[in-house]
C-alpha cells in the first residue's frame, strides 16, 4: 500500500507539473504584469492632476480659482512648511515615471509570433511614451531644468539636470516617432487595462498631435524656436488633432475609496470646510453673466452671481460660494488634455501667422463654445454668451493675448496648472498679489525638493544656477513677457 502511494505521489506532482506548463503563457512573463503598471501609473498622475490636496498640488489656487480659509500658506506661496515641491516630485518620479519604465520593460520583453500581437505590441510600447512625455512636460513646465537623460537609473543616485529647452526639443521629438509608431488598424492595450482610452490607437494618436501642438505653443516666444514651433504645429494639425469633447483625455474615477477623484476625499470625505470661491475669478464671470457659473460653483446669490473671497486672506467658509456639486462627485474625471484648451492653441497659432486652417475667431469661438458644453450648458448658452461685445473676439478690450488668455483662464477651470501656465505664457489674466505674499511678485515656477539639494546637492547648484536661481519667482526661460 505504501508503495502504491509513493507510486501516486510521484505520478499527481508530475502531472501538476504538466499542467502548470500548460497553463503558463511562456511568451509574457507574469510575475508584474505590464498593463497593470500603466494603469497604475494613470492613476497616479491623474491623481496628481485632480487633487487639491496642498500638500502635493497648489494650482487651484495659485491660477486662483479657489482660495483658503482659516490656513492660507499655500495660496500666499509658502511651500515649504508641507514639503509640496518634495511631494510632487516624488509621485511623478516615483509613482509615474518609474511605473511607465517598468511597464515598458515588461512588455517590450515579451515574445509574439502573429503581425497583429506584435503591432499591438508597438502601440501599448508608443502609447507608454506618449503618456512619459506628458509627464515629463508637466515637470519641465514646472521646475524648468530636472534630471532626465539619467533619471529612473538606480545604479546612479545622483543624477544630472537637463537643459529645459533640450528636453522639449526632445519630447516634440519623441512624440513625433511615437505618432509614426502607432499603427490604429492594431490593438493595444486591452481588458481595462486603458483607463483613459480603453486601448483605442486613432484615440491616442489625436492625443499625441494635440499634445505636440500644447508643448510646442510653450515655446512660441523663444526666438531661436519660432521655426521649429512653427513646422510643428502645423505637421500636428495635418496629422490629426482633437475635433470635438469626443476626444478629451479623461481619466474617470470610481464611486468607491480608493478609487475616487482626489477632488472628492478633500471636499467631501475629509469632512473640512477648506477652500471657497475667489473674487478674482467670480468677478469677472459675474461681469460677463459666464452661464458657467453655477457648473463651477454653488452657494451662488440670489442674483445667480459668485460670492468670492479675497485671495490668499482667511475668508469664512459660510460667506462665500464653494465648488460645485459636480466636483464633490467622486466619479468625477481628471481632465488631461482636452478639445477646448486645443482650440484655443489653435486661435493663438493664427495669430502668430501659422497655417493651421480657420480664423483666430473661429478657434476661440469653438474652445469657449466647447468649453460651455463640457460643464453642462447649451449651445445657445455659448451662443449667447459669445454675442457679448466684452465677450466677442472682434469686440472684446485687449490684444489677442490678453482675449485668448483670459477666457483660456476661465475654460481652464479646475485645471490649475493649465490655468497658471496661461497665465505665465501670455501675462493674462491679471492675477493679483496675494494679501500675504511671501514673495515680492507672482509665483511662477516650485522650488527645487529640499531633498534634492540635501542627497544631490553638486546637481542641484548647477540647476539652479541655470534657470537664473531656485526661486518661485525665477521665470522660466519661455516666459519672456
Amino acid at each position: 500500500m505504501r508503495k502504491l502511494l509513493i507510486i501516486f505521489l510521484a505520478v499527481f506532482i508530475v502531472s501538476c507539473e504538466d499542467f502548470q506548463e500548460l497553463n503558463t503563457n511562456v511568451k509574457s512573463p507574469t510575475e508584474v504584469p505590464g498593463a497593470t503598471l500603466f494603469s497604475n501609473a494613470q492613476k497616479n498622475l491623474a491623481d496628481q492632476i485632480a487633487s487639491i490636496n496642498v500638500n502635493i498640488n497648489n494650482f487651484n489656487l495659485w491660477a486662483q480659482y479657489i482660495t483658503e480659509t482659516t490656513y492660507t500658506d499655500e495660496s500666499n506661496f509658502n511651500i515649504v512648511n508641507r514639503a509640496v515641491p518634495d511631494n510632487a516630485w516624488s509621485v511623478f518620479y516615483k509613482d509615474v515615471l518609474t511605473d511607465l519604465a517598468e511597464a515598458e520593460r515588461i512588455l517590450a520583453a515579451e515574445e509574439f509570433v502573429t503581425a497583429d500581437d506584435i503591432a499591438a505590441q508597438k502601440n501599448r510600447i508608443a502609447i507608454i511614451d506618449i503618456l512619459r512625455t506628458y509627464t515629463y512636460y508637466r515637470m519641465v513646465s514646472l521646475w524648468g531644468d530636472i534630471p532626465y537623460t539619467e533619471a529612473l537609473n538606480i545604479d546612479n543616485l545622483l543624477p544630472k539636470y537637463d537643459d529645459a529647452l533640450t528636453i522639449y526639443q526632445s519630447l516634440l521629438s519623441n512624440l513625433d516617432a511615437d505618432i509614426a509608431a502607432l499603427n490604429t488598424g492594431a490593438g493595444s492595450f486591452s481588458g481595462g487595462s486603458d483607463i483613459i482610452y480603453d486601448g483605442n490607437v486613432g484615440a491616442w494618436k489625436k492625443f499625441a498631435n494635440s499634445l505636440k501642438v500644447k508643448i510646442a505653443i510653450t515655446l512660441a516666444d523663444v526666438p531661436s524656436e519660432a521655426n521649429a514651433v512653427k513646422t510643428a504645429i502645423e505637421d500636428a494639425v495635418a496629422s490629426g488633432v482633437f475635433t470635438s469633447n469626443a476626444d478629451n483625455a479623461l481619466f474617470t474615477y470610481l464611486d468607491a475609496s480608493p478609487n475616487t477623484n482626489p477632488l472628492w476625499v478633500s471636499l467631501v470625505a475629509s469632512g473640512r470646510s477648506d477652500y471657497v470661491a475667489t473674487n478674482t475669478l467670480g468677478d469677472i464671470m459675474n461681469t460677463l453673466n459666464d452661464p458657467r457659473r453655477p457648473f463651477y460653483y454653488k452657494d451662488l446669490d440670489t442674483n445667480g452671481d459668485v460670492i468670492g473671497g479675497v485671495y490668499g486672506a482667511s475668508n469664512a467658509y459660510p460667506n462665500f460660494s464653494h465648488l460645485s456639486g459636480l466636483l464633490e462627485d467622486p466619479t468625477f474625471p481628471a481632465t488631461l488634455l482636452d478639445y477646448s484648451e486645443v482650440e484655443f492653441y489653435l486661435a493663438e497659432a493664427v495669430e502668430r501667422g501659422y497655417n493651421v486652417g480657420g480664423t483666430a475667431e473661429d478657434h476661440y469661438n469653438n474652445a469657449i463654445t466647447a468649453s460651455i458644453e463640457y460643464w453642462g450648458g447649451s449651445a445657445a448658452d455659448a451662443t449667447a454668451y459669445l454675442a457679448q461685445p466684452e465677450v466677442a473676439y472682434t469686440t472684446a478690450t485687449g490684444t489677442w493675448q490678453e482675449k485668448i488668455g483670459t477666457q483660456a483662464w476661465i475654460a481652464f477651470f479646475n485645471r490649475g496648472f493649465e490655468g497658471w501656465t496661461e497665465y505665465r505664457r501670455l501675462d493674462y489674466p491679471n492675477l493679483p498679489m496675494p494679501v500675504d505674499a511671501v514673495t515680492d511678485s507672482y509665483a511662477v515656477r516650485y522650488t527645487y525638493p529640499i531633498n534634492e539639494q540635501t542627497l544631490n546637492g553638486a546637481n542641484y547648484t548647477s540647476a539652479a544656477s541655470a534657470v537664473g536661481g531656485d526661486k518661485l519667482t525665477t521665470k522660466l526661460f519661455w516666459d519672456v513677457n
